[in-house]
């Protein structure tokens, strides 16, 4: 049986590998586009192409180190390197808004015409393509992984659409509408695009660097699974939080004061087992106390589980 581990890993790892093919391709294409035409929403598009080249390549190092193992170092794995790799390429996309826009706006002011636009048009119509083929093998890889790293790049990748519609857009007004500043003002409109895509992209990123705990409604199924075993009367501090594509989660349980210690160890080996069923992928921390027993102060000393419950 192969190991869910390794598949993953491999999986993630021709995820970032096809997006550096992706990106090397549509740089040679729209380093051409942009010399021939003198756009500045093509050369926004290239510089963000080059970005994403160099986003790629910290993606496949982040699922590469973040697909090794715990050791002796790292005993709660790598994960965190696909949160690291996806925070490199929100800082990437933040300069490079800023570095479009601030041209964009240099370029309306100063009157700034397209001088052809055919060779644009048909580069931008292949980009087109070549993203929607990359998109979806990332989304399968999404599917089957839960890579942030790879999420991330997608929601880069996603935006390139509408940058790419938007370079055609551009070009056509332009060059053929004889619009003055449209190129310049969809260059600035691809800036502010990017901006809110890497602000976007962040919340997640800070939610697993910072270990924010899970969703409520992934908290609150994780305790209604808790509830149906009759063997325990409440459980209270519960921590939760996610590093790459693995969970984390730890909580005291109360039992029957006159359990003994096997006793009580089948019981949350029965309990770990149940979690598992519908957790697979994640690593369970249980304490068991004596009913009633609190060591811990304020909320992490509440009953936290549902009042209706399962046997």
């Amino acid at each position: 049986m192969s190991d869910p581990a390794i598949s993953s890993g491999a999986l993630n790892r021709s995820a970032a590998i096809a997006s550096i093919g992706a990106a090397s391709l549509l740089i040679a294409i729209k380093g051409y586009a942009a010399w021939s035409t003198g756009s500045t929403a093509m050369l926004g598009s290239l510089a963000d192409t080059v970005l994403d080249l160099v986003a790629s390549v910290a993606t496949l190092v982040g699922v590469w180190v973040a697909a090794h193992p715990p050791d002796d170092k790292h005993r709660f794995g790598h994960g965190k390197a696909e949160a690291i790799a996806a925070l490199f390429q929100i800082v990437l996309i933040s300069i490079s808004a800023l570095a479009i826009g601030a041209h964009a706006v240099e370029q309306f002011f100063a009157g700034h015409r397209v001088a052809a636009a055919e060779a644009g048009i048909g580069v931008s119509v292949a980009a087109i393509v070549v993203t929607l083929a990359l998109i979806g093998w990332q989304r399968h890889v999404i599917r089957r992984t839960g890579s942030l790293a790879i999420q991330t790049d997608s929601v880069h990748y996603q935006s390139d659409l509408l940058l790419n519609v938007a370079v055609i857009a551009a070009l056509v007004i332009d060059r053929y509408l004889g619009v003055s500043g449209a190129d310049p003002l969809f260059g600035l409109g691809i800036a502010l695009w990017l901006a809110w895509g890497a602000w976007t992209a962040s919340q997640d990123v800070l939610d697993q660097l910072m270990d924010h705990e899970w969703p409520p409604e992934k908290k609150q199924r994780f305790l209604e699974l808790l509830a149906r075993n009759p063997d325990i009367t409440g459980v209270h501090d519960l921590r939760t939080r996610t590093s790459g594509n693995r969970d984390f989660v730890q909580f005291h349980v109360w039992v029957d004061a006159e359990m003994t210690v096997r006793e009580a160890h089948k019981v949350m080996d029965a309990l770990e087992l149940r979690l598992r069923t519908e957790f697979p992928d994640t690593e369970i921390l249980i304490h068991p106390d004596p009913e009633g027993l609190v060591d811990e102060a304020g909320a992490a000393g509440l009953d936290v589980l549902p009042p209706i419950r399962v046997g």
